[in-house]
């Protein structure tokens, strides 16, 4: 039964994540003025995408948490798992904060350039990176 829930806890993260690719490059062409005309488009996509992601967001934190009942908690004693839980709440701050941005493009109040989100598209790869990491080789 385990791996079958491992197995959808993966499905989802990969759910989540490709939201959280590619929700930012949205907002990357959302702040270039000369696509101003596609602004409303956006907004659409931008809302639809969240949506999609949250649910993703969401289902890997419902299997994750039923693995550690299954474990009967030992994964929470383990070392490598309290530093992709780390990175699991940078993540949801990110996921978040991506919210935050999507309410102010839909405002009309973005505050950040282009050239700001293409670097802030960067940190889930990141995040994605050592989090597979921690899960996949648990260096502690």
């Amino acid at each position: 039964m385990y791996e079958w829930i491992r197995a959808f806890h993966i499905i989802f993260l990969v759910t989540w994540f490709a939201g959280l690719f590619y929700l930012p490059r949205l907002y990357v062409y959302h702040a270039m003025p000369e696509n101003h005309s596609s602004f409303e488009l956006f907004k659409v996509m931008e809302r639809r995408l969240f949506g999609i992601m949250t649910i993703g967001a969401v289902l890997t934190a419902v299997f994750g948490i039923w693995m550690i009942i299954l474990s009967e908690g030992v994964i929470l004693q383990m070392g490598w798992f309290h530093a992709k839980a780390l990175l699991i709440l940078f993540l949801i701050a990110y996921h978040y904060f991506c919210w935050k941005i999507m309410l102010n493009f839909r405002s009309g109040e973005n505050q950040h350039s282009h050239k700001w989100y293409r670097y802030f598209n960067e940190i889930p790869g990141v995040l994605l990176i050592l989090i597979v990491i921690f899960a996949a080789v648990k260096p502690f």
